[in-house]
């Protein structure tokens, strides 16, 4: 048996440190056997085990035993719920997922019940009933949902029933069939090889175009009906959004990046590019990154880091009080990062660690005077890029930078800690902090590839308009 380490939960690092046994270091039939003997044995809290039964297969975060069973538990880098405010709506994936175990754990006679949990970025633990209707206008319970997919799956692994790939920057990724999928969808042209263009998006164009190509040579007149379009679900703005990147990815070679409005990005005597690494599982803190740099001058680029060596609370409040420190004492630098996570996390510690800091600290630091969030106020808000994602790994290896480490990701980075506190290795923690510094770099490259690009606006008809290469260059000047 692998030996039992401590597990925070609920955001409570304090007062809930609960024992766990972690099998993630096994791989398949030996997972699976360990899980089911730690099962055996009622180990109170199991992570990433492995369980399978029929033609059912299932590796959930947690298993957690409630006295007369054991309910399945995953852990989410987002919201247990849907919407910005979780208003209490269950997230359909996550159902699914966890309906899948959940079945598994009947079918073996283990479950305490028809229902299952998400820890969540918020250190909320968000349960999902699955006997409860999935919403006022949807009275199918979610159990009823997974079992509808759960023999469509059959079907579909049977040859009985065939679907049709779609694209999804984030999801895809994950998936063992990326390549071969990406790769087919690659051969058709897919729609949704378009950023921000999903599968019902695609579902709803392809009844007019089958492929990028197709979309990009219309003129877009036989679907606009005034100020709006026939397309249900498709708006005339949100229709010429993406009949433009059509356009701009169709041109191949020759496409190049450009502003749909211009940006206001001046320069600053100091500019900070911020980056955090989390472990979610321990629902711990562990890196702050910044890279700094004066005068817009890359020479001058220095690499500032709070790590917080144990996953511990400790650790974790030292660490987070020196990033704030470093914060306060460049007050009068411009702040980039890139998505809302940095803040989401920082307004999260502050509520745990209310010494450190106030929320008006927070505040401050994240105002749209002090800091700017190249994903949402910039890129989504004012760019066009012929890649087929918008994610931060995407659009600097456009713009020509490369991470050190081969396979670069905050997944590997989780797993890294990991082994950096059982080792105590040297050379792990430095990778982890190379790949964070390059993030912070990354976001760097970003920000000055932004400022280069020049701008185009749509005509007021339905034709809208792409620059191909005028005035625009890839440069190494930028890393």
């Amino acid at each position: 048996m692998n030996r039992m380490s401590s597990f925070s939960c609920s955001g409570k690092k304090a007062h809930c440190l609960n024992p766990f046994l972690d099998l993630s270091r096994y791989r398949g039939e030996e997972k699976e056997s360990r899980t089911r003997e730690a099962i055996e044995q009622h180990v109170p809290l199991i992570y990433s085990g492995r369980l399978s039964i029929d033609n059912l297969l299932g590796e959930p975060d947690l298993l957690r035993w409630e006295g007369t069973g054991y309910v399945a538990g995953d852990i989410k880098s987002g919201s247990g719920e849907e919407g910005n405010d979780d208003q209490g709506k269950l997230k359909k994936s996550y159902a699914l997922q966890l309906s899948l175990y959940t079945d598994i754990l009947e079918r073996l006679d283990l479950s305490s019940g028809r229902w299952a949990f998400i820890w969540d970025i918020h250190g909320k633990e968000v349960r999902y009933d699955f006997s409860l209707p999935q919403g006022p206008r949807t009275p199918q319970n979610w159990w009823d949902l997974y079992d509808t997919y759960r023999v469509r799956a059959t079907d579909i692994l049977e040859k009985t029933h065939s679907t049709r790939a779609a694209y999804s920057s984030g999801i895809c990724k994950l998936c063992q069939w990326y390549k071969p999928c990406l790769l087919d969808l690659q051969g058709q042209h897919d729609l949704t090889l378009l950023p921000e263009l999903g599968r019902s998006k695609r579902d709803a164009l392809c009844a007019y175009f089958s492929t990028i190509q197709e979309f990009a040579r219309s003129t877009l007149d036989t679907l606009v009906d005034g100020k709006k379009t026939i397309i249900p679900g498709l708006g005339l703005a949100t229709l010429q959004k993406l009949h433009a990147r059509a356009q701009l990815v169709s041109a191949g070679d020759q496409a190049r990046p450009y502003l749909r409005k211009a940006v206001d990005l001046p320069p600053h005597d100091v500019e900070v590019f911020f980056d955090i690494e989390v472990d979610p599982l321990r629902d711990h803190t562990y890196l702050h990154g910044f890279v700094e740099r004066h005068n817009q001058d890359i020479t001058t680029e220095r690499y500032i880091t709070f790590f917080a060596d144990q996953p511990t609370a400790v650790a974790e409040r030292t660490a987070f009080a020196q990033a704030i420190a470093y914060l306060q004492k460049h007050a009068n630098s411009k702040v980039y990062y890139y998505s809302k996570y940095e803040r989401t996390i920082y307004r999260k510690l502050q509520t745990t660690y209310p010494d450190v800091c106030s929320v008006d600290d927070i505040e401050a630091i994240f105002s749209p005077k002090r800091a700017i969030d190249l994903y949402f106020d910039v890129v989504l808000k004012a760019t066009e890029w012929p890649t087929r994602d918008y994610s931060l790994k995407t659009l600097a290896k456009y713009l020509g930078f490369l991470w050190r480490d081969t396979h670069p990701s905050g997944a590997a980075s989780i797993e890294w800690f990991h082994r950096w506190v059982e080792s105590a290795d040297p050379t792990i923690k430095q990778r982890i902090l190379d790949y964070n510094e390059d993030d912070c770099i990354a976001t760097r490259v970003l920000l000055d590839g932004i400022r280069r690009l020049p701008v185009h606006w749509a005509s007021p008809s339905c034709q809208t308009t792409h620059p191909l290469n005028e005035n625009f260059a890839l440069s190494t000047s930028f890393i």
